[in-house]
């Protein structure tokens, strides 16, 4: 099973969704490219690339795949890209930028046009607020801040064209959105869940975009255990 992390964060991010897991299966987190261990990373920054790169780690194996945010983007491109190889998808508020109906004043939207360091403090203060931003060390505010660049060449890319097509995702997919977060990002899962042939949508009370980190337990139970239940083979994942 491999857990990848939306836009401007790391695999730590997903360290308290894999310790609901790790009792049962094999847990992968990752840096993506320009971000943590992964920086820094000349580019460029597209789906495609992030795919390319998950194909490399998972070096043949099979795996489910669970996508927080933007990483969502990337595992249901993967499932397509490797055919067989990825048995069901996870996702949990992706963003799905290049369709008409997206907002342009979401926390991506609002950082693709600033500078690299200004777009990362922007995005990462609609996230979570000027107070708490302000609230991390300095070397955590700057780390952030360098980590601009992968975070403007990804979203720019994402809303230039779709990364992948619904009616190409052939494998499960359970669409998950928190009922404390944004609108469009119901709606996003919404629309996911009908356009792929076999999608489900899962709503998380109380939860927000950070529902990995504050609803750990419940986003396992709800948005990764049921693939279990219904395909075969899984369980070695």
């Amino acid at each position: 099973m491999v857990l990848i992390h939306g836009s401007l964060d790391r695999s730590a991010g997903m360290a308290r969704l894999a310790r609901q897991l790790h009792h049962r299966f094999r847990v992968l987190r990752y840096d993506r490219r320009g971000y943590a261990r992964s920086f820094p990373h000349p580019g460029p920054f597209t789906v495609a690339d992030q795919v390319r790169d998950l194909e490399r780690l998972l070096d043949g194996r099979a795996a489910v795949l669970v996508g927080h945010s933007y990483g969502g983007n990337v595992a249901l491109a993967a499932s397509i890209h490797l055919d067989g190889q990825v048995s069901s998808v996870s996702v949990f508020e992706t963003p799905l930028s290049w369709m008409s109906w997206w907002p342009g004043t979401t926390a991506g939207g609002a950082s693709v046009a600033a500078s690299p360091e200004d777009a990362a403090e922007t995005f990462m203060k609609r996230l979570i607020g000027t107070e708490a931003w302000d609230a991390l060390p300095e070397r955590t505010r700057e780390e952030r801040r360098r980590e601009g660049t992968a975070l403007q060449g990804e979203l720019s890319a994402l809303r230039e064209g779709a990364p992948w097509s619904p009616e190409n995702v052939t494998v499960p997919v359970m669409c998950g959105y928190g009922s404390l977060g944004s609108p469009h990002h119901r709606e996003g899962m919404t629309w996911l869940s009908a356009e792929v042939a076999k999608g489900e949508l899962v709503c998380i009370e109380g939860a927000g975009h950070g529902a990995p980190n504050s609803h750990a337990e419940e986003f396992a139970r709800r948005l990764v255990m049921p693939h279990f239940d219904t395909t075969d083979g899984i369980s070695t994942a």
